[in-house]
């Protein structure tokens, strides 16, 4: 009789239990539904203009720093990961010999500008004698036409008897070393106006001379202040190969400079992916060096080509067999961090960025 009972009891507690897995079935089933449809409507609204990709980087102009002069270093002003400025000096290379090198040119230049000064003094001068040469001249020339007009004045005289023959060839005497004279003077007048021709062309060879001393001077004087190599940029120094002591010649790198304030992103999206993607979209950044963050940007241009065209050796598709296989475009990525995430960020990091192309 007690196990009737029992069952009884059982099969009488066994329809509310089938009601309520009946309800949490409904349940379960509904929210999937909404949850379907919900996710439906996000993807047509936006997830299907979403384009996202996991190969993207941080990256930075970089500066490396490197001497134009060679010579031994002997003082580096900064230290590994030391933040500079534009101007600040890196480091200071032995400058005896480039100082030397610019007391010399200094010393040759004003040899070269005394020259002028000199050449000049002698081009006045010699105008100076061309002046007085041509003075001369014209009173030689008066001279002559005096003796000219005795001579003119006093033949009738002569063929008169009324004044002796002795006295005509006086006369003629004097033309004749007037003449000579004025030769004489118009000779000298052409020689002073050739020396001076000799003059201006020995002091435009002097200006000459004094332009080349001037710019040897100024490579001096550039390769004394090349001495102290400068950053160019504002940022963190890397990569500190130079020590104190080292030998170096123009072009050694001595160090990198990164902006950290001037960081972008390069993503590499795949060709099916950039069909609809302008430059201006909004992209939203996750990096994996700050999970739970997300950064935002906004598409700065897309590559002239893809990045198996800028390889070392390109692929020849119309040799051999062909396989293909989907080609990635370098996107260039502006970096809108908030100044708390910026300590944080550096070139290198990897990155999920997603592009909305709805616009």
């Amino acid at each position: 009789m007690t196990a009737i009972l029992a069952v009884d009891e059982t099969a009488l507690a066994t329809p509310p239990q089938r009601t309520r897995k009946r309800q949490w079935v409904w349940l379960a089933g509904s929210t999937a539904v909404i949850g379907l449809v919900l996710w439906g409507a996000h993807w047509w609204t936006t997830g299907r203009f979403i384009e996202s990709t996991n190969d993207a980087y941080l990256q930075a102009d970089s500066m490396a720093a490197v001497p134009r002069v060679g010579g031994s270093v002997v003082e580096v002003y900064v230290t590994d990961n030391q933040t500079v400025s534009v101007g600040q000096r890196l480091v200071r290379i032995d400058s005896r010999t480039f100082q030397a090198a610019q007391d010399q040119s200094a010393a040759a230049l004003a040899a070269r500008k005394a020259d002028i000064t000199r050449g000049e003094a002698e081009l006045a001068q010699q105008r100076a004698d061309i002046v007085q040469a041509q003075a001369q001249l014209q009173g030689e020339i008066a001279n002559q036409a005096y003796a000219a007009a005795q001579i003119k004045r006093y033949e009738p005289l002569t063929r008169t008897g009324a004044e002796t023959e002795e006295r005509m060839e006086q006369l003629r005497n004097s033309w004749q070393q007037a003449t000579t004279s004025r030769n004489a003077r118009a000779a000298q007048v052409q020689v002073a106006e050739r020396r001076l021709a000799t003059l201006q062309a020995t002091l435009q060879q002097a200006r000459a001379q004094f332009e080349g001393a001037d710019a040897k001077q100024r490579q001096s004087q550039l390769d004394l202040q090349d001495t102290i190599v400068r950053s160019s940029l504002a940022g963190r120094v890397a990569d500190r190969s130079v020590r104190v002591g080292q030998y170096v010649q123009p072009g050694t790198r001595l160090m990198t400079v990164v902006p950290l304030d001037q960081l972008y992103i390069t993503a590499n999206f795949k060709e099916t992916q950039i069909g609809a993607m302008r430059p201006g979209q909004s992209v939203s950044i996750r990096v994996d060096a700050l999970p739970g963050v997300v950064l935002h940007g906004s598409v700065d241009s897309l590559a002239p080509g893809t990045g198996s065209q800028f390889a070392l050796l390109p692929p020849q598709n119309a040799t051999g067999n062909f396989t293909k296989i989907v080609q990635r475009v370098p996107v260039r990525i502006q970096l809108q961090a908030d100044p708390q995430w910026r300590d944080s960020l550096m070139p290198g990091l990897s990155l999920t960025v997603e592009v909305d192309t709805r616009d």
